[in-house]
């Protein structure tokens, strides 16, 4: 029989390294349309529970989770999804300008795609 502070201490580990690593998230940049790319997977989050903001090269994620699943009945012998996630993510570029993110997230099948502009750089002629 294990102990129930070590069972409650590697749960709360096991937390917490959740929260740390999730969610997943792929970054790439498509050269077709010079845009910065990140997906975010956040399956059980209702669109209108997620926000997003950006503050130059830091692109925020707040989700809070319905409370209502946490009132179920019977004996819960695991839980490692986080009811809320707030991550902050840093860029390899600086987007050139946050109005122009306005309307380029989606949310489908609890994939978050934020699609952000990227400047490219100017070539300079050397005389």
């Amino acid at each position: 029989m294990t102990c129930s502070w070590v069972t409650k201490g590697l749960s709360d580990f096991s937390r917490e390294f959740y929260e740390f690593c999730m969610p997943a998230i792929d970054m790439f940049e498509d050269d077709d349309t010079n845009e910065l790319i990140v997906k975010i997977d956040l399956p059980g989050y209702a669109k209108k529970d997620i926000r997003l903001s950006i503050d130059e090269d830091i692109l925020r994620i707040r989700a809070n989770r319905d409370r209502g699943e946490e009132l179920q009945k019977g004996s819960v012998y695991y839980k490692l999804r986080p009811r809320q996630i707030d991550k902050k993510i840093i860029l390899p570029i600086s987007p050139p300008d946050s109005e122009n993110i306005v309307g380029a997230a989606t949310y489908v099948d609890g994939v978050l795609t934020v699609r952000i502009p990227s400047v490219q750089p100017k070539n300079i002629q050397i005389l």
